[in-house]
């Protein structure tokens, strides 16, 4: 491609004999919105990570602007114009926002750091992200994760990019900051910036992408023009087999009577402005969906189910006995059997740094001790069916968890609650930044676990799963339930809707 800003020529990687990347060819143009899509594990992050600086080419050559390049620093990427956005957040939490921004290049007056120079780019940068309400003398720490994943945008965007990657950095954000970043990506189209887009999302795919490459075992399967390929012929090629349907089939839909008293009953539930008295139930074999637009108390009511907030007022009801959680340890306890799948799995569901076996154990030690010791026979074991229970593809159980596709570390923070054996399953938007094949797995998951009567109840940003996977949906606005809605009545024009609590029928 004579064009091409980037171009990968025979680039192969291997880690320890493993495949990631081998023999890939691979071009993007300035001015371009540029696709990459595959499956977890079929060598996209190794392909962005070779681009900026973060790994070396066992073979190959990369030519930026037609010059032969090579990258031995994330530094030097940097400074020839590759700016990469990781899935993994780069921001320090005790650090502001402001020192965050600047931090690989602060403003200097007379070899010191000037700090007001600092707060005004940190000003100028976030305006230009639409985020004028976050201060950028403000610890990274206090904002929430969509706000943290602006922020890393707007580092970004300090750095004056040539070509800007993207790995899955909407998959925090809210509605209205996903159309920013829309926005930003149009603009920087115009200025002649190419732009590499990671993303699961086919709808995100599609609205902005203008070339979309697909990636498989490592190898580059084919590029082409948006348009040209149907969305199942897309995902056909990233996984290599036809397409199954998407979502298990549904058990056919019971009465009242025949789901039988509810084994986890909300009334009332209210916590500071996010919970404003939510009604809602979940009875054995059920997967109750949260649906509504972001933002409403879905996440906060999950947390406050689990015991992780503080002065929740309302009642809780699960099996026979009242009260609502006072910490994790009791939502988990042998008496309440609750389990909580986080947002994040980075800062929340593991310890990156740890090795896989000590995260799948991590909340299930009273399973496998003896008095005060763990017993290895039990921990060998209780690993060996975490893995094999989920699929979870791995090279040994003594790895650090990092060294894991996104989808299986999902796959990790699911089955570390599994080995609980909870009876009540609180998901908070499980498959978010993972890829196709491992969703359709944690959806046939979903409906095992409600089949072996296990009550779930799952949030979701995406109406597609709430209509796909769940039973009934409960949608929230402002706090509370609006609208409740079972079997065949979920369909996208109700969620959005009740979404937006607008009485479609009245209007």
């Amino acid at each position: 491609m004579s064009d091409a800003i980037v171009e990968y020529r025979g680039i192969s990687k291997f880690f320890a004999g493993i495949r990631a990347l081998e023999n890939v060819d691979f071009a993007c143009s300035p001015g371009s919105i540029h696709a990459i899509l595959g499956e977890n594990g079929a060598g996209k992050s190794t392909l962005i990570k070779i681009m900026s600086g973060v790994l070396q080419p066992d073979a190959g050559e990369i030519r930026l602007e037609g010059k032969p390049v090579t990258f031995p620093t994330p530094d030097a990427a940097n400074r020839a114009g590759i700016v990469c956005m990781f899935q993994e957040l780069s921001l320090i939490p005790d650090l502001s926002v402001a020192d965050n921004i600047s931090i690989s290049d602060p403003p200097r007056r007379f070899g010191l750091i000037d700090s007001r120079a600092q707060i005004a780019r940190a000003e100028d940068l976030l305006a230009r992200v639409r985020c004028e309400d976050v201060d950028p003398r403000s610890l990274v720490r206090e904002l929430s994760l969509s706000r943290r994943q602006m922020v890393e945008i707007a580092k970004a965007l300090g750095r004056k990019p040539k070509v800007l990657i993207l790995d899955e950095a909407t998959s925090a954000l809210t509605s209205r900051d996903v159309q920013t970043v829309y926005d930003l990506l149009a603009e920087l189209k115009d200025e002649g910036v190419a732009s590499l887009f990671i993303s699961h999302r086919m709808h995100e795919v599609d609205a902005l992408c203008d070339t979309l490459a697909v990636f498989r075992n490592g190898q580059h399967i084919e590029t082409f023009a948006k348009g040209e390929k149907s969305e199942r012929e897309i995902v056909h090629l990233m996984i290599g087999r036809d397409v199954e349907a998407q979502f298990p089939p549904k058990p056919p839909l019971k009465s009242p009577e025949e789901r039988g008293k509810p084994l986890l009953k909300v009334q009332g539930l209210k916590w500071e402005t996010k919970l404003n008295g939510v009604d809602l139930s979940v009875c054995r074999g059920e997967i109750v969906g949260l649906g509504g637009l972001d933002g409403q108390g879905q996440k906060e009511l999950l947390l406050a189910l689990f015991g992780a907030l503080r002065d929740v007022d309302g009642e809780v009801t699960i099996g026979n006995r009242k009260g609502i959680p006072s910490s994790p340890a009791g939502a988990k306890s042998a008496a309440t059997r609750m389990a909580l799948v986080p947002e994040d799995r980075k800062t929340e569901g593991l310890m990156l740094g740890m090795p896989i076996s000590d995260n799948l154990l991590a909340a299930s030690y009273g399973k496998i001790s003896r008095g005060p010791f763990i017993d290895p026979a039990l921990a060998r074991h209780a690993v060996e069916d975490g893995l094999k229970k989920l699929q979870i593809k791995i090279g040994s159980a003594s790895d650090p968890v990092m060294t894991l596709s996104g989808g299986n570390q999902q796959k990790v923070v699911i089955a570390k609650w599994l080995m609980i054996d909870p009876d009540i399953i609180l998901l908070n938007d499980p498959t978010r930044g993972i890829d196709v094949g491992t969703k359709q797995e944690i959806y046939r998951l979903m409906r095992e676990l409600a089949n072996e009567g296990k009550a779930i109840l799952f949030y979701s940003s995406d109406y597609a799963e709430l209509i796909g996977c769940c039973d009934r949906v409960s949608v929230l606005y402002g706090g509370r339930v609006v609208s409740e809605q079972e079997g065949d009545d979920i369909t996208e024009e109700s969620l959005v809707a009740a979404s937006l609590n607008i009485d479609v029928e009245a209007a």
